[in-house]
């Protein structure tokens, strides 16, 4: 048998699934495979046969179920082509998962990395990393079914999209009829980046906020700049960019001085220490974003520049004097 060293280990995860679909008894194929783990048929046979001929698997292919099997029962491929380092890169994206709880993607995820993964620990049942790595639960929003199908299958075949939306700013619902580009995932909340075809512009909107969704006959080209990543902005505060470039100067005191440096907020961004607390210099179309970002640091933080962002800051703090008053 050659060494783990003789073949991708890219492959590896792919393989540990065909073994464990294969070991369930329910008679895979290559085509079934291969939809499945969303690769080529070509490639799942590939595999097959690298399993068979390469790693001595017992893998024979049954025509009258039309699929394969294990002419030893109980056999499992061995956990020995798979380094210690592996298995705790494959137990931590398992783990990882847990960021995406409530969300549609989750159920096949977990299903798909539990009979990747459970082969691995089969040999000597270490799973010390479920206990001793751990991802707290974060706040996440429950979708409709229908929104998170019919969105996947636009972006699948390039259909328009029609729904109703109601914006953040008002109360307003709108009808929309949108060309979908991406999904994006920000602290537990879905957004789709679209083409707003009554705004003539991109803009991305909030699933949660998405109802009586339909997918026309439509289709559109997808153009070469689509991609959200494309954007020309260098600060790192999620989604929701705008269109103009704006240079801030903010200060953090007391605890938040010491939070602010753990972090990289800004491809540009320079800091200054001094006993008071620190500056932090750095250029951004998130103007929202950065505005949430110094209100949620509370007396800890304050704005010096843009004069747009210090006006909008009093315009918060008063807002909350008065609130406060009424106590």
């Amino acid at each position: 048998m050659k060494t783990r060293t003789s073949f991708p280990r890219t492959s590896l995860p792919r393989i540990y699934f065909i073994d464990a679909r294969i070991a369930s008894g329910q008679y895979p194929n290559t085509a079934g495979l291969a939809r499945e783990y969303e690769v080529s048929e070509s490639t799942i046979s590939r595999d097959i046969e690298l399993m068979r001929d390469r790693l001595n698997a017992p893998i024979e292919y049954n025509a009258l179920n039309r699929g394969y099997y294990y002419t030893e029962k109980t056999y499992r491929l061995p956990a020995g082509y798979v380094s210690a380092q592996d298995m705790f890169a494959l137990g931590m994206v398992k783990n990882l998962l847990a960021l995406y709880r409530n969300t549609p993607l989750y159920d096949a995820a977990a299903q798909l990395m539990e009979s990747i993964t459970a082969p691995l620990t089969a040999d000597n049942g270490s799973r010390w990393y479920e206990d001793r790595v751990v991802v707290p639960p974060a706040p996440s929003i429950i979708l409709p079914p229908n929104v998170w199908e019919t969105i996947i299958s636009a972006l699948r075949q390039n259909r328009i999209i029609t729904f109703e939306y109601t914006g953040i700013w008002n109360n307003q619902t709108e009808k929309r009829r949108v060309r979908p580009y991406q999904l994006l995932f920000d602290s537990g909340v879905w957004y789709l980046y679209g083409y707003a075809e009554e705004r003539k512009a991109a803009r991305i909107f909030s699933l949660p906020r998405i109802h009586h969704i339909s997918l026309t006959e439509d289709r559109f080209t997808l153009p070469a700049d689509f991609d959200y990543r494309k954007q020309d902005d260098t600060s790192y505060f999620g989604v929701f960019a705008g269109e103009k470039r704006q240079k801030f100067l903010i200060a953090f005191y007391d605890e938040s001085a010491i939070w602010v440096l753990d972090r990289h907020w800004a491809a540009d961004q320079k800091t200054e220490e001094s006993d008071g607390g620190v500056l932090i210099r750095f250029s951004s179309t998130q103007y929202q974003k950065v505005l949430e970002w110094v209100l949620s640091r509370g007396c800890t933080a304050e704005p010096l520049e843009p004069q747009e962002l210090v006006k909008d800051w009093k315009r918060h703090i008063t807002g909350l004097r008065k609130l406060a008053g009424r106590r």
